[in-house]
């Protein structure tokens, strides 16, 4: 579909007609209500059925089927541990070791949720405890093993069984007292205990996060429109398409067709707002043009209808077909944001041509109360640049730009090109993780509880790394292991001689969840294959699976660079084709993707210097670079298409530099108003306490700024001039049309 003769198109005009007719109206807002109702009432909400996986690894991964293995010969000695830290800062006395085996022998008697296994404290001579204590006797470990398959709800529910059993012999003091007060303190943290606080931590933040989105958008219409019914329209519009969206995919999840977590819903509910809102903008900018030229609202609505709905269909299927590209990756966490967002976005953008257009007939012109526009309401212009201009038309800031990126284009390409450029060379400089525990807040229990063992303990027995190799060759394997420098111990925990397999337990001596870590992981591969290799000839080094939590991230990470390198082309060749069916134009489509990846690599620079430098983190979370690509280069392309489209549009009518100038000057103020509202919502996520979530969205946040800012109104509108007739290219206009 061109976008050459949009307003005349048939189908939007049949789509004007049936959602703004004097009677229609009121049949779609029924609709859309109906509908929200009917599914509400009949499908569970969608964070009843979130999916909170403790891995997100497929089956294919090399820790999954070592863990499988592993699992299949020693099934007493695999699970998921909850580590309980005991600790006293003046050293721990003999009422809290006898507090310690009082919890050790309730949960051998009465075992919590999933239990598999305990170490027998209470049977123990006070001599016999010193595997579990620090050396400065001040710190004391009770691993509690829990199944392998526990889900997250059963996780939780083990953790806190655990918190009750050690509230009834230490009291409520030592797990909530602050870590800095007298006495016995107790922190559950291990591999249990972060998925559990992760999980919490993106439960609690969604009615905060939702709360803060609504106050702020709604603090923003208030400002730009200054009426406070116009202020509500969005938020109506995108609330009832929620209602309608969280049903929807509770019940999909439900039936197991699709699954995700805690953290979409979190995000989802960001994009929703903000991509929301930035279509209700468009429609409402331009049916208040509208009103200034007409005196029937009917009329002025059919034609806002038929300029903008285009415009944001199309926007809604570049996001909805991007971000459904992400069902080619294959870790889950990035695999469950396909659908779910797709169908929000979908679902938001049919909001925003139907009901949204409904619910401006009904109001009509009190929509813009107490500023409500009329017809030759103002000063007539008198010149092509008057000194002051007619309300509804461009402001003086507007119609600079406009004229600024026409008769200075080379200038401001440059200058716009230098600022992207220049930002994203601090790309080089980023450092990424892939540790779950460090995007905690300090306070988390479970992150509490592991900088007690890293300071009492080795660090690495946090999470050990499970070695699987054959039994004739395990013990020579752990001397050779012993001897490295970055493993702290190295034993034969168990051996199945049917089998003939060992498995060997490994303590590093670095943070298991660092980088460093999953670096050591080839250096352990590599050593124990030498060392199979020295006693055998039979393929040994086919022999070796290893497991843990830190084989689990380094899977994570490969993972990762193999979904950036797979999902990267396919969005920005989904995008490109999308662009080239509506505008018709190589030339153009080619430097609208260009604009937007240097804008995305801005961005991601500009955001490593905040998170970075200002907020002092060492890291960002390794999925950043992903998530962020595939939102901001799709929701960047939405402010491309909405002032190309005006530039399309005025192409057979008037000159091109004259088309570029009135499409600038006419979308400035709304696609402002956009950007800083979509980017408010962004940065909302950034008072969350999960440094994921914060890092993504100031850096969402920042890529959205740098398009409304620098991309949308000064370098593409200039590259456009710059290339003259060819931006339509193989398409020309008429000759006449580019003077």
């Amino acid at each position: 579909m061109c976008v050459e003769g949009m307003e005349h198109a048939s189908y939007l005009g049949v789509l004007a007609k049936w959602t703004t007719g004097r009677r229609s109206k009121w049949l779609t807002l029924f609709i859309w209500i109906f509908c929200t109702v009917v599914a509400s009432l009949a499908f569970p909400a969608a964070n009843r059925v979130e999916s909170n996986n403790a891995s997100y690894l497929p089956n294919s991964a090399p820790s999954v089927q070592a863990e499988q293995r592993i699992e299949k010969n020693f099934p007493a000695s695999t699970g998921t541990p909850a580590l309980v830290v005991w600790y006293d800062s003046q050293g721990l006395t003999n009422k809290d070791i006898e507090i310690i085996k009082s919890v050790s022998e309730r949960l051998e008697s009465h075992p919590v949720a999933s239990q598999i296994a305990v170490p027998p404290l209470a049977s123990m001579p006070a001599a016999a405890l010193a595997p579990w204590m620090s050396k400065d006797k001040t710190t004391l470990v009770l691993p509690i093993t829990l199944k392998s398959s526990a889900t997250q709800a059963q996780l939780h529910q083990a953790v806190v069984q655990i918190q009750h059993v050690v509230d009834a012999a230490a009291g409520s003091r030592a797990i909530q007292g602050p870590l800095s007060g007298d006495g016995l303190h107790v922190r559950i943290t291990g591999p249990a205990g972060i998925a559990v606080d992760a999980v919490s931590l993106f439960q609690h933040a969604d009615f905060a996060l939702l709360m803060a989105t609504t106050l702020l958008v709604l603090a923003l219409l208030i400002v730009m429109y200054r009426s406070p019914i116009l202020a509500f329209v969005p938020l109506v519009t995108v609330g009832i398409a929620y209602g309608l969206i969280s049903p929807i995919l509770g019940e999909l999840a439900a039936h197991h067709w699709i699954t995700f977590d805690a953290q979409t819903t979190s995000i989802m509910t960001v994009l929703l707002f903000g991509a929301g809102t930035d279509y209700c903008l468009l429609m409402v900018a331009r049916y208040r043009e509208q009103l200034y030229q007409s005196e029937d609202k009917y009329s002025a609505i059919r034609k806002a209808v038929g300029g903008s709905a285009g415009a944001i269909a199309m926007s809604g299927l570049t996001v909805a077909l991007a971000l459904l590209s992400l069902l080619f990756a294959r870790y889950q966490s990035y695999h469950e944001f396909a659908v779910p967002f797709c169908l929000a976005i979908a679902i938001i953008a049919l909001a925003g041509v139907t009901l949204l257009p409904a619910l401006l007939a009904i109001l009509g012109r009190v929509a813009f109360f107490p500023f409500i526009p009329r017809p030759d309401a103002g000063t007539k212009a008198t010149s092509p640049r008057p000194s002051r201009v007619r309300r509804g038309e461009p402001g003086a800031l507007s119609r600079w730009v406009g004229h600024t990126v026409t008769s200075r284009s080379g200038i401001v390409t440059t200058l716009g090109m230098l600022i992207l450029i220049g930002l994203g060379l601090f790309t080089f400089q980023i450092r990424t993780t892939y540790s779950l525990i460090s995007s905690f807040p300090p306070s988390m229990p479970s992150r509490e509880g592991y900088a007690i063992l890293s300071e009492h303990f080795a660090k690495g027995a946090l999470a050990p790394v499970e070695l699987l190799v054959p039994s004739d060759s395990a013990q020579a394997v752990t001397k050779a292991l012993k001897d490295e420098p970055y493993i702290d111990t190295a034993y034969v925990a168990a051996t199945n001689t049917h089998n003939r397999v060992a498995l060997v337990d490994i303590t590093l001596a670095t943070d298991p969840y660092s980088n460093t870590a999953m670096a050591d992981l080839a250096r352990i591969r590599s050593v124990a294959e030498k060392a199979l290799d020295a006693q055998s000839t039979d393929s040994a080094k086919h022999q070796v699976w290893i497991s843990g939590p830190t084989a689990t991230q380094a899977d994570t990470k490969a993972l990762t660079n193999r979904d950036t390198g797979v999902v990267v082309p396919i969005v920005i060749g989904m995008i490109a084709l999308l662009l080239c069916m509506y505008l018709r134009s190589i030339v153009a489509v080619v430097y609208l993707i260009v604009t937007v990846v240097l804008s995305y690599l801005g961005a991601l620079g500009a955001g490593w210097l905040v998170i970075h430098y200002a907020l002092g983190s060492p890291a960002i979370q390794g999925a950043i670079p992903l998530y962020a690509f595939v939102f901001l280069v799709a929701l960047g392309e939405d402010y491309n298409i909405f002032v190309l489209s005006r530039i399309w549009q005025a192409k057979g009518r008037v000159p091109h530099q004259e088309a570029i100038e009135q499409a600038v000057s006419a979308t400035s103020g709304v696609i402002t108003s956009a950007g800083l509202i979509l980017a408010g919502t962004f940065a909302v996520l950034a008072s969350l306490p999960i440094q994921v979530l914060v890092q993504f969205g100031i850096v969402s946040a920042i890529g959205v700024l740098l398009d409304t800012f620098v991309v949308r109104p000064f370098i593409v509108p200039a590259i456009t001039s710059l290339c003259g007739r060819f931006a339509y290219w193989p398409s020309y206009p008429s000759a006449k049309t580019n003077q």
